[in-house]
């Protein structure tokens, strides 16, 4: 099968059409002080069944044409593009940061992931009825996704709200930076077991030989894996042309490792995640070279998965104003209780423990890419889906104007990167 003349034609005009709004509500949204994935998702609103599919559902319907293989073709751009999201997302990572600061950090994210999670878990296994008709799946895999999707936070969210307050080089910012970082690689991995748990996989592999390969690649990609990048990154900047091919090998590089964990059983943004990782942590790939791949990623891929979000489902049929409120007041008191008292333990000032849960508790295009991949594999339904997005947009909407009114840079002065964690 082969995508025809017309299907070529309507991809080609969803694609440029989607880019373009996303563009465009992005900017508004930028210069209305709000996160730009934004005004991305709702250029998807606005162009899917939520907005356009109701005034002009003929107008929906030849615009993104649900038959022949062409939606197929959508999909495999929207799996491209979270892959190498994550990919982004694991270069962010810094691995000296977690070993310098990792004692406070370690303590701060622990709780910040357990107690949301318990309490995430708890609400879905202990009140079935309550959630019986938002899940598709088992209840012991939906209760485990419901606490992961707690527990996860928005690595690039709270960056970019802590480069706005100043902060970001202070003890105080340090800490935060590095607990989500941990939240992050210990929400990808228990989200990828949950996945495996499913068995979506083409591949019939036992868990035990999933998560035993699995672990292997995280040790050998974080190990031996950053010393060989590390060797061909300078190899590569001499031998190929700057900046296409470093782009190209660096892709090729995450697009691989996320091959390897699919074929593991352990979804793909899993693999790419951890190669982002071992590359972020080289010490031969600039700030330069990443913001090459940021730019690459985030001007093309990120605007068509984020704006592809509400480009299918419908977010006023399936607002559900009962479950938004539940899901919004769990992953508030989850969040804060876990990372408030981390915090606390660490000897932390209940202000800056404050300042630690409501920056903690971010979600951003995290939360929104977790609630995608469960929408599509079968573990939530339409209403619960939207319900998590409206949380991401809630919970990262929130934590800049508290913080900032937490934040107090002549103290935090006093306690700067110099004096360490």
């Amino acid at each position: 099968m082969k995508l025809d003349h017309h299907e070529i034609v309507s991809l080609l005009i969803l694609l440029s059409v989607l880019l373009l709004m996303a563009r465009l509500m992005g900017e508004l949204a930028r210069k209305l002080n709000f996160p730009v994935v934004v005004g991305e998702i709702l250029a998807g609103v606005v162009l899917g069944p939520s907005l356009l599919g109701m005034v002009a559902p003929e107008w929906y319907a030849a615009f993104y044409a649900d038959t022949g293989q062409m939606p197929l073709a959508f999909d495999g751009f929207r799996t491209i593009a979270v892959v190498l999201l994550l990919f982004v997302a694991g270069l962010e990572i810094e691995l000296p940061l977690l070993w310098h600061y990792g004692r406070a950090s370690m303590k701060i994210s622990l709780l910040g992931m357990t107690i949301p999670f318990l309490i995430g878990f708890g609400a879905a296994y202990y009140f079935p009825d309550f959630f019986e008709d938002y899940r598709r799946s088992d209840l012991l895999t939906f209760s485990l996704f419901l606490g992961t999707g707690m527990a996860i936070t928005a690595l690039p969210v709270i960056a970019k709200i802590m480069m706005d307050l100043n902060m970001l080089k202070t003890r105080l910012g340090i800490t935060i930076i590095t607990s989500a970082m941990i939240d992050d690689l210990l929400g990808w991995i228990l989200f990828s077991i949950i996945l495996s748990m499913l068995g979506r996989s083409g591949e019939s592999h036992s868990i035990t030989y999933t998560l035993g390969l699995t672990v292997g690649f995280v040790l050998f990609m974080l190990s031996f894996g950053k010393r060989i990048f590390d060797a061909i990154l300078p190899w590569i900047n001499k031998h190929f042309a700057w900046p296409g091919g470093f782009l190209s090998i660096t892709i090729c590089l995450g697009l691989l490792g996320a091959a390897f964990t699919e074929y593991l059983g352990i979804h793909a943004v899993f693999g790419a995640f951890i190669v982002g990782i071992a590359m972020g942590d080289t010490s031969n790939l600039t700030e330069k070279a990443k913001e090459i791949i940021h730019q690459f990623v985030n001007n093309f891929f990120a605007p068509l998965f984020f704006a592809s979000v509400g480009l299918k489902v419908n977010f006023i049929a399936n607002f559900d104003l009962t479950l938004t409120l539940v899901i919004i007041a769990l992953a508030f008191v989850g969040k804060l209780l876990g990372c408030v008292t981390g915090a606390r333990i660490s000897k932390f000032s209940l202000n800056d423990s404050l300042i630690i849960g409501f920056g903690m508790n971010a979600r951003g295009a995290m939360e929104i890419i977790l609630a995608t991949l469960a929408l599509q594999n079968g573990l939530i339904d339409e209403k619960m889906f939207v319900s998590l997005v409206i949380m991401a947009f809630v919970t990262s909407l929130t934590s800049g104007p508290v913080m900032r009114k937490l934040f107090k840079p002549e103290v935090s002065a006093k306690e700067s990167l110099s004096k360490g964690a």
